[in-house]
C-alpha cells in the first residue's frame, strides 16, 4: 500500500533571543499586527521545588507578588493593573513558576515599571500572607467538590509515590498553614535571581525596544544563579494498583488509568506521540470510538503523554456512570493489550500524520503561541527543534517504528487504576474485571498527603 503524501508545512522562523545584564534569557516575537504586547517572566523553578513539608509555597510566593511592594499595598497594585489596562496572572507547574501578562502598546513602558516593582521588591505583608493562606485552604476543600481534580491528583500520587510530580502545587491545608513569612522569603531570594529567569516579548514591540525594557524588568533582582533542577527520573511502580477515592452518592465516576509514559529526548518521542494520537488523542481516535460511539459509556474518552523536564505519565481519562465504570475499566485494559500488542495499521498511520501535520497551523498562527513554543524549549530544556522540526519528524514516522515505541514506552502490566465513587458500591465489579491486581486502597475524598 502507497502511503498517503503529507503537505509541506511553512517553516516558521523561532523568536529573537538574546542575553539580558545578569544572564537572564531574552524572547522576542515581534508582530505589529495589533497594538498589544504579552509579556512572561518566568524562573526555571516551579511547585516541584517546594521544600517537603510546605507544599504550596512557590504558588503562594507568586500570588503574593501583587499583595505588597515597597512602594505600593495590595489595592493600589490592583488599582494600577486596571489604569494601564493591563492583566497580570500567574502560572505554576512542576518546572516553572511565570508571570503572564499583557498590555496596549502605549502603556508598555509605565506597565514594565510596574511590574518591576512587584517583580523585585516584593514585602510579602503578614496580614496578606495570612489571607492568601486562608484563600488556598479555602481552594483546596472547594477542589474536593471537583470530581476530575480528585481523580488527578489521585493518580498522580499513586503513579509518582514518593516522587515532586505527586504533589500538589496547591499544597494541603497542613503544609499550606505551616508556611510563614520568612519561607515566603528564604523561596524568593532563592529563585527570584537574574540568571534564573526568563523574559519574553510578544507583539507590538521590537528586539530592541525589548532589551531595554528586559533589563529594567530585572534590575532589581539580584544576578543570583541558576537553580538546579533537584528532580530525578522518576521510578517505575511495579504491578497493577486500584486507587478508589471513595465519595459518597457518585452516580458518575472518574477513572484515570495509566504508568510511565515518555521524555522529549527519548529517540521514539515522536514515534509514540503519533501512536498514541490514533489510540487516543483525537475524537477519531479508538479509545472514543469503542468507549463513547460505540457503547456511549462516556462523554469522551482521551489517551494523553504529559511532557515535562523528566518522564511523564501516560493516562487514559473516562467518566462512565457507576454501573458502567466495571466494563469500561475492563475495556480500556482490554484495548491497551490490544494496542501493545498489535500496534498501529499503516492505514491508521497515513491518516494521523495528515491530521498533526495539517494542524501544526493552528499551533503558530498567532505571537503568542509562537512565543510559548520557545518559552517551553527554554524552561524545560527540550531539544532545539522540538517544535520547528516536529512536521518532518511526523512525516517520517512509520508503522515499524511506531509500533516499536508503543512497546517500548507503554507497560500494561505496571498501571495506576484510580476511580473516584462511591466505594462500596463499585468496588466488588471493578476488582472482578482487573486481570492480576495487585492491591486495592480505598481514600477517602476529602483526605490530604
Amino acid at each position: 500500500m502507497n502511503s498517503m503524501k503529507t503537505s509541506p508545512v511553512k517553516t516558521i522562523p523561532p523568536p529573537a533571543t538574546a542575553v539580558l545584564e545578569g544572564g537572564a534569557t531574552l524572547l522576542v516575537e515581534e508582530s505589529h499586527a495589533l497594538p498589544l504586547v504579552s509579556i512572561v517572566i518566568a524562573l526555571r523553578s516551579g511547585s516541584a521545588f517546594d521544600p517537603v513539608g510546605k507544599e504550596g509555597l512557590a504558588r503562594i510566593v507568586g500570588r503574593m507578588l501583587r499583595r505588597g511592594s515597597e512602594t505600593m499595598k495590595a489595592h493600589a497594585i490592583e488599582d494600577a493593573l486596571d489604569r494601564l489596562g493591563g492583566e497580570m496572572s500567574i502560572d505554576l507547574s512542576a518546572s516553572s513558576l511565570a508571570i503572564q501578562a499583557q498590555v496596549i502598546g502605549r502603556n508598555l513602558e509605565p506597565f514594565m515599571e510596574l511590574l518591576a516593582q512587584l517583580l523585585g521588591t516584593p514585602t510579602f505583608p503578614e496580614d496578606e500572607l495570612s489571607r492568601l493562606k486562608r484563600e488556598t485552604q479555602a481552594e483546596i476543600v472547594e477542589a474536593r467538590d471537583n470530581d476530575r481534580s480528585l481523580a488527578t491528583y489521585a493518580f498522580r500520587r499513586s503513579l509518582f509515590a514518593g516522587h515532586p510530580y505527586g504533589r500538589s502545587s496547591l499544597g494541603t491545608t497542613a503544609s499550606t498553614a505551616s508556611i510563614t513569612e520568612a519561607d515566603a522569603r528564604a523561596f524568593y531570594t532563592r529563585h527570584f535571581a537574574r540568571a534564573n529567569a526568563l523574559v519574553a516579548f510578544a507583539g507590538d514591540v521590537t528586539l530592541e525596544q525589548a532589551r531595554v525594557l528586559g533589563d529594567k524588568l530585572l534590575a532589581r533582582l539580584p544576578v543570583g544563579a541558576r537553580v538546579a533542577d533537584p528532580v530525578l527520573a522518576p521510578a517505575v511502580a511495579k504491578g497493577r494498583r486500584l486507587v478508589l477515592v471513595d465519595k459518597p452518592e457518585r452516580t458518575q465516576t472518574q477513572i484515570l488509568i495509566g504508568g510511565l509514559g515518555t521524555w522529549p529526548h527519548d529517540e521514539d518521542h515522536v514515534e509514540i506521540g503519533v501512536a498514541n494520537a490514533i489510540f487516543g488523542g483525537t475524537f477519531t481516535s479508538r479509545l472514543m470510538k469503542a468507549v463513547r460511539s460505540e457503547r456511549g459509556w462516556s462523554y469522551g474518552a482521551y489517551a494523553r503523554l504529559a511532557v515535562d523536564r523528566q518522564r511523564q505519565s501516560f493516562s487514559m481519562w473516562t467518566f462512565p456512570s457507576a454501573t458502567d465504570a466495571a466494563p469500561c475499566i475492563a475495556l480500556e485494559l482490554e484495548l491497551l493489550q490490544t494496542w501493545v500488542d498489535r500496534g498501529v495499521t499503516p492505514e491508521e498511520l497515513d491518516f494521523i500524520k495528515q491530521y498533526l501535520i495539517r494542524s501544526q497551523c493552528f499551533e503558530v498562527d498567532t505571537a503568542p503561541k509562537r512565543l510559548h513554543q520557545a518559552i517551553d524549549i527554554e524552561i524545560l530544556s527540550l531539544p532545539a527543534d522540538y517544535h520547528s522540526g516536529y512536521a518532518a519528524k511526523v512525516s517520517g514516522v512509520t508503522p515499524e517504528a511506531a509500533n516499536a515505541a508503543v512497546k517500548r514506552r507503554i507497560s500494561t502490566d505496571d498501571l495506576a487504576i484510580v476511580v473516584v465513587g462511591t466505594a462500596s458500591e463499585i468496588r466488588e465489579a471493578i476488582e472482578k474485571v482487573i486481570p492480576s491486581l495487585g492491591e486495592t486502597t480505598v481514600t477517602p475524598f476529602d483526605a490530604e498527603g
